[in-house]
């Protein structure tokens, strides 16, 4: 595989390790091998945004396609605000059981009794979907693989290419990689479709953040922590 897709994949692919590791530790609670509170598993949350973010971080300078500039062109960056904001009220409305792998875990704050603990943990989970998962996850989908279906070097692809292929398969493995897999879909095709209209990732992350700020805030006001 190209050098230049590392970056791009590493901070994806250490998120979605510790994922695996939470999946395999249940496993082996379900099984009675070991004896996990659910308060443990919340635990762990953290370790997530804190692999991807370090990987992030260390990794910044190989971005050369991630221009924060382009946030300043007011018509494109109302539309990113205005996609993030459509894809959030589709996706609390596509919460279908046939459309999910797994019934959702969630992330209940209320199961820590300290109320610091809970504030802590809230802002983490906040901020781990709005910051690091919108940059994390455009720069894998919309950056990385979007383009490295359409040729293996993807560099050489201009951000932005359109193929009918890369879009639908973009899409359908974006909604598998999430519970509610037809609401990921569309999320996938949304995001894309605006990376095509502005071919600027930037804009792509401030509507992916629009949209898990804004289920962030519903999550709290309602309670639907199977969203979370």
């Amino acid at each position: 595989m190209h050098t230049k897709a590392w970056p791009r994949i590493l901070p994806f692919a250490l998120f979605m390790a510790v994922i695996g590791l939470e999946e395999g530790l249940r496993f082996l609670d379900s099984r009675e091998w070991i004896s996990l509170s659910e308060m443990t598993f919340h635990l762990l949350y953290p370790l997530k945004p804190l692999a991807a973010l370090v990987a992030l971080l260390l990794l910044r300078k190989a971005y050369t396609e991630l221009h924060w500039a382009d946030l300043r062109r007011p018509g494109q960056t109302l539309l990113s605000i205005g996609v993030g904001l459509v894809v959030f009220v589709l996706w609390i409305n596509m919460d279908w059981t046939f459309g999910a792998l797994t019934e959702p875990p969630g992330f209940n704050p209320h199961v820590f009794t300290d109320d610091v603990l809970r504030l802590v943990m809230i802002l983490i989970r906040v901020f781990s979907a709005v910051v690091v998962v919108s940059i994390m996850e455009e720069l894998f989908w919309r950056s990385f693989l979007l383009r490295y279906i359409i040729n293996p070097r993807f560099a050489a692809v201009a951000l932005g290419t359109f193929t009918l292929p890369s879009f639908l398969i973009c899409a359908v493995l974006f909604g598998l990689a999430h519970h509610f897999i037809l609401a990921g879909i569309m999320a996938g095709m949304a995001y894309a479709l605006l990376l095509y209209r502005t071919k600027s990732l930037a804009q792509c992350i401030l509507a992916h953040a629009v949209t898990n700020l804004a289920l962030a805030v519903y999550v709290l006001q309602t309670g639907q922590w199977h969203f979370w």
